[in-house]
């Protein structure tokens, strides 16, 4: 499975383009746009939630509610077009037109400067529309696709908050996937800990007001994950790497742990290993889960942990300190419109690009022409497990 997406922040659309999925799939509109929504939502999230309401529609690959084994093309139309038509305007326009909203001093941590210097842009807005994270609106449509695809598979796959603004919230042990998945969604802030929402909350606000903004850390869980996905034999067929850098894809990640991630440099490898056991019909089980459901790039049957680190958004309304590319004077840098945190958003992001690389070591590994023919190749492989 392959993807492609396209468009612009405030252009008239987003695109996707999914290549590889197999026939007879089932698929509709509101698998995606139930996902689409999940990202809309979460505390913090500033104005142009209010303006777009993210609909799909599937335009080729899908009939009568399945897939036909053709490409699948997404689109996400942009509401805000209408209030951006001249100045995105694909055909040329007078320069009076042209200097609107024109963009000259790049926000610190943000893609505008380099962007510009690599591409040769002298209206740094040629970067921010495709560097900004309403990309990840596409990568969510495609990972709704995919998380259809691991439902039907087995696979469930749900995404939290642990840390937001340094406000640590506290998992207890052995929470079910299922509990973590009806934890989260109710949350505003989509932590499992009850105990620290209103904080975060009011983090955020006292945040909103100063013109700041806030990071995190977001987890991400699949269970159902049958061992022997992925690959030792070259450094590009690690799963594992597959997912770190999916993580890292997503805007203003920073960083990724794997099961105990960091914390494994401060351990002795007998408190970091998972021992093996093996019961009849049921196979091999580890006592932990510290290696977060890998073992030399491959997953070994335990459920897959990813953690990921988002840095705050660098669009400040009490912006920082800039140069202006045309006078090469001192500003403050430019603002568009942005959010205090994205945190809560970004799990939901999370969720989907992890279940995206899931999706295609699945189809990579078993053979899917059709969908049945998927199906019961991992039926038969889960079978072979229990008795190996």
């Amino acid at each position: 499975m392959r993807y492609l997406t396209a468009g612009e922040s405030h252009g008239p659309q987003l695109t996707a383009i999914i290549e590889g999925l197999p026939a007879g799939m089932p698929l509709t509109v509101e698998d995606i746009n139930c996902e689409l929504a999940r990202r809309q939502t979460g505390y913090g999230r500033g104005g142009r939630m209010k303006i777009e309401k993210d609909q799909v529609t599937i335009v080729s690959g899908v009939r009568h509610g399945k897939t036909i084994g053709a490409p699948v093309t997404l689109v996400v139309e942009n509401r805000d077009w209408k209030n951006w038509t001249e100045i995105m305007s694909v055909a040329d326009v007078p320069e009076t037109a042209k200097g609107t909203r024109k963009v000259t001093r790049p926000r610190p941590g943000h893609a505008d400067l380099v962007g510009g210097m690599k591409y040769h842009h002298r209206d740094l807005r040629n970067v921010l529309e495709r560097s900004s994270a309403r990309e990840t609106t596409m990568r969510v449509a495609i990972g709704a696709v995919a998380k259809k695809l691991l439902a039907e598979l087995g696979v469930t796959v749900c995404g939290h908050v642990t840390m937001l603004g340094g406000i640590q919230a506290t998992i207890p042990e052995g929470l079910s996937i299922t509990e973590i998945k009806k934890r989260s969604e109710a949350s505003e802030v989509r932590v499992v800990d009850p105990n620290v929402e209103a904080e975060m909350k009011a983090l955020i606000d006292a945040t909103k007001k100063k013109g700041d903004t806030i990071g995190g850390v977001v987890e991400v869980i699949m269970g159902g994950v049958p061992a022997g996905l992925g690959s030792y034999v070259q450094w590009d067929t690690k799963l594992d790497a597959k997912l770190a850098q999916a993580i890292m894809s997503i805007n203003a990640f920073k960083g990724v742990e794997i099961g105990i991630g960091f914390e494994a440099g401060k351990l002795p490898g007998s408190q970091v290993m998972d021992e093996i056991f093996w019961q009849e019909n049921q196979g091999y089980t580890r006592k932990s889960d510290h290696l977060g459901g890998f073992e030399g790039g491959m997953t070994n049957g335990e459920a897959i942990i990813l953690k990921g680190v988002m840095k705050p958004i660098p669009t400040l309304y009490k912006p920082l300190q800039t140069v202006d590319i045309e006078t090469k004077e001192t500003y403050k840098a430019s603002v568009e419109r942005s959010d205090s945190t994205a945190v809560p958003a970004a799990s939901v992001v999370a969720e989907n690009v992890a279940a995206t690389v899931m999706a295609e070591a699945f189809l990579e590994k078993f053979g899917h022409d059709s969908f049945d023919e998927l199906k019961e190749q991992v039926t038969t492989y889960r079978e072979y497990l229990k008795n190996y």
